[in-house]
């Protein structure tokens, strides 16, 4: 059974004969009874189509393209071994990171170490793992990093990181190309070309290419584009033997109804037409294209469920219902205003009823998942589901009131499989001391 909104929600979703939500042949409401609420649920056929995808459209128009998934979207055990399997590259930003990538025996050439104050224990790690490509931030990094590649008697590969100085559109807290930015070396200042001079004399580094990134989550095409310009100019001019370029990610997805992001596709042709474009126009032999999608593969994958307890009515004002998660696995809403949609999920064939806003369960007046939303009317026990909730949610959740993170559950083909067991309270007080 069909039901509104489902392009929301993975692949596999539809709704059963009993109203029910169904994932990957799962109906949730069983999920729910078996591993409690809240619960995070993953479509593995979901994410190996969007891994498929991403790999498809990019080398179909440029047969010279890697995907290198970013991390900090959500990555544990699990996720890194499908990538692993889809033939994808990490993207990691700390040692946690790359520590999940050691532990599926993630090929290290396929990795990529990101951040603007990456550890002198960080570096050490990467290059005694042997990882692909470092993208250096900053001239303290490329220092330091010099220092210890030298040390150990070992080159290593690195993008330099630029900031080409364009506005994507997006929101203020996740815009990272723009000139007042923690990251990335500004070309407009002389600052990326002082670093890339200063890379090309370091005895333990090898610059293989460029990275930049603009932001999160992007909607238009234009920036990607103009953004591809500017810093193939800027190799250009430098002299600058370009082996590798990276527009980094920021691939939007839909997160409300009235929300239509491009088609990866459509970010495809933008990026490689740009890129094919500028390299015929100004001479360049055409390097490996790099990306790097988190949020637009696992971001649409997930799906968030909770159980609803507390209703407050303000006559004339609004009609609070609370469940039993909020800014503790999902602080987005909090931090960014992010917006999203949601279904009763054992009330599939009901018509929507009333108008409420969904509380979370902590003690903050912003812990809001959901303002002003209609719904089937909301009773004690029902299970809500809230769709596109697989990046950021997870990876940035918190102990907050020390409420235990949540359980996370992989589902295909019927079966559901625990890949992050809920915390206990034992697991609160591991670390402290008496």
């Amino acid at each position: 059974m069909s039901f509104a909104n489902s392009f929301l929600f993975p692949n596999t979703a539809e709704a059963s004969g009993q109203g029910h939500l169904v994932l990957g042949g799962c109906d949730v409401t069983h999920l729910a009874a078996e591993f409690g609420t809240p619960l995070y649920v993953y479509d593995e056929a979901t994410l190996r189509d969007r891994c498929r995808e991403f790999l498809g459209e990019f080398q179909r128009r440029y047969p010279k393209s890697a995907v290198i998934y970013a991390c900090k979207a959500f990555i544990n055990t699990s996720l890194a071994r499908l990538f692993r399997e889809e033939g994808l590259g990490l993207d990691v930003v700390s040692g946690g990171e790359l520590a999940v990538a050691q532990r599926v025996a993630f090929p290290p050439e396929r990795i990529y170490f990101h951040g603007n104050n990456k550890s002198r224990e960080e570096l050490e790690m990467a290059l005694d793992c042997r990882i692909g490509r470092v993208v250096v931030d900053n001239f303290h990094e490329l220092a330091l990093l010099g220092r210890l590649a030298s040390h150990r008697g070992v080159v290593q590969d690195v993008l330099i990181r630029v900031s080409p100085g364009i506005d994507p559109h997006t929101h203020a807290y996740t815009t990272t190309g723009v000139l007042d930015s923690k990251f990335g070396f500004p070309i407009q200042t002389g600052q990326a070309k002082e670093a890339v001079g200063k890379a090309m004399r370091e005895r333990g580094v090898r610059v293989v290419g460029l990275h930049f990134h603009l932001g999160s989550p992007i909607f238009e095409m234009e920036p990607f584009a103009r953004a591809m310009e500017l810093t193939l100019d800027f190799a250009s001019q430098e002299g600058l033997p370009l082996r590798e370029i990276s527009p980094g990610g920021g691939f939007a997805i839909a997160y409300t109804r009235d929300q239509r992001p491009p088609s990866v596709g459509e970010y495809a042709q933008a990026i490689t037409a740009s890129l094919e474009s500028r390299c015929r126009a100004l001479g360049l032999e055409p390097p490996l294209l790099v990306i790097e999608p988190g949020r637009a593969i696992v971001g649409p994958a997930g799906v968030a469920l909770y159980r609803v307890g507390a209703s407050k009515d303000i006559p004339g004002v609004r009609r609070y219902v609370a469940v039993d998660g909020g800014m503790g696995d999902n602080i987005r809403p909090a931090l960014y205003g992010s917006q999203y949609e949601a279904v009763v999920a054992n009330k599939m064939g009901v018509e929507e009823g009333e108008r409420v806003t969904i509380a979370g369960r902590f003690c903050e007046s912003g812990d809001v998942l959901l303002r002003d939303v209609t719904l089937p009317r909301l009773e004690a026990g029902d299970l809500l589901a809230i769709p596109a909730a697989g990046a950021y949610a997870p990876a940035m959740a918190s102990n907050y009131n020390l409420a235990p993170r949540p359980a996370i559950v992989m589902v295909a083909d019927g079966q559901a499989r625990l890949i992050r067991r809920r915390e206990t309270y034992q697991d609160l007080m591991s670390n402290d001391l008496l």
